[in-house]
């Protein structure tokens, strides 16, 4: 938008600056805050309770960004839709929606690809791009309540468990929370919202200290090194000794419960025996387990395990007083792992 100034994402202190440069009142940060999260609003033509030579100023100066919606996919097996945008510089990220007992939940995503490695993830096959603005990622939860909200459904929980490693982004991550949260943007609990990592140890202790009411979700996915260093290249640097002491301070500094996600691969981590080493390994946690049975990858050698390999390891962890869950597969007819629609050359 050559040199507009973009106003999606900014905090409320910073929108009243904004106002106060062009000798105006502070309360026009709040009727505009207004329009965007509450009203669905983005054309300044449009917010008639600001004077018309006001709004062809901020026409002139500023704009309200939004996204390039380059495909959309609903699944015919189950109540999921995938969306892939495109950016202002070009670059694609993907969205998903899901529907759950409790409502829909809108998977975002918090960078353009991801350099994190792990085997079994379309998103950081090309490697990552860059990280996505606050703003970028405002405006995929905006899309997606304005579309659902056009089919009389609402959304009623965000997981930032898309494209990138949210503590990868780290800064940029926490303003959209805080705007997500603040009543005079979306003012949804962060209690309905999930920040899943692959294990950034560093990140998890600094976000511990902020004490969000979030559920921190730590991908595990194997409980030795060595396989999981295989899996997740980041245990090199950080080892399951470290990454579980620091879910441990975590859970200690927000009072809340980690989950830790386990994608469940045949042949490879979906032993017996890696069940029982996992439920002593977290045994003084409190923790919840998702098992996640693999959701096949074009271009991936790795596969499903059998039902009865799920089964089997959800009882072992259950005898020990694991909490645990098997979360059902979603969208495998629209490519719903995060990164295979990007990927695709031709979309239709």
């Amino acid at each position: 938008m050559g040199n507009k100034k973009n106003l999606l994402g900014l905090k409320e202190e910073e929108l009243i600056d904004f106002f106060s440069s062009l000798g105006e009142k502070k309360y026009r940060a709040h009727q505009l805050m207004d329009w965007i999260y509450k009203k669905g609003v983005f054309s300044f033509y449009e917010m008639t309770n600001f004077p018309l030579d006001l709004r062809e100023k901020l026409n002139k100066i500023a704009y309200i960004q939004e996204l390039h919606l380059v495909a959309q996919k609903t699944s015919r097996e189950d109540n999921v839709t995938k969306y892939l945008f495109e950016l202002e510089d070009q670059e694609r990220i993907e969205s998903v929606v899901m529907e759950y007992s409790h409502g829909f939940t809108a998977c975002i995503s918090s960078q353009v690809g991801c350099r994190m490695g792990c085997i079994f993830c379309a998103s950081g096959k090309g490697g990552l791009a860059r990280s996505l603005s606050s703003a970028e990622m405002m405006a995929q939860v905006l899309f997606l309540r304005k579309d659902l909200e056009r089919h009389g459904k609402f959304l009623s929980g965000i997981v930032l468990m898309g494209m990138g490693e949210p503590l990868e982004n780290f800064q940029a991550v926490i303003d959209f929370l805080y705007l997500l949260s603040s009543p005079q943007a979306v003012n949804m609990s962060l209690r309905h919202v999930t920040l899943s990592t692959c294990g950034i140890v560093p990140r998890i202790l600094q976000l511990a200290q902020l004490k969000l009411p979030l559920t921190l979700s730590v991908s595990l996915n194997a409980p030795v090194n060595s396989l999981r260093e295989k899996i997740m290249p980041v245990n090199r640097s950080y080892p399951l000794e470290k990454l579980l002491e620091a879910c441990k301070v975590y859970e200690k500094e927000t009072g809340t419960r980690i989950t830790f996600d386990y994608i469940l691969i045949g042949n490879l981590n979906s032993k017996k025996g890696y069940a029982h080493i996992l439920a002593n390994l977290i045994k003084n946690i409190n923790c919840h387990v998702n098992l996640i049975p693999f959701n096949p990858v074009k271009g991936l050698e790795y596969k499903s395990p059998d039902p009865e390999e799920v089964n089997s390891f959800k009882e072992i962890l259950e005898r020990a007083g694991i909490p645990v869950t098997v979360r059902r597969t979603l969208g495998r007819d629209i490519d719903a792992a995060c990164g295979q629609l990007r990927r695709r050359k031709n979309i239709s």
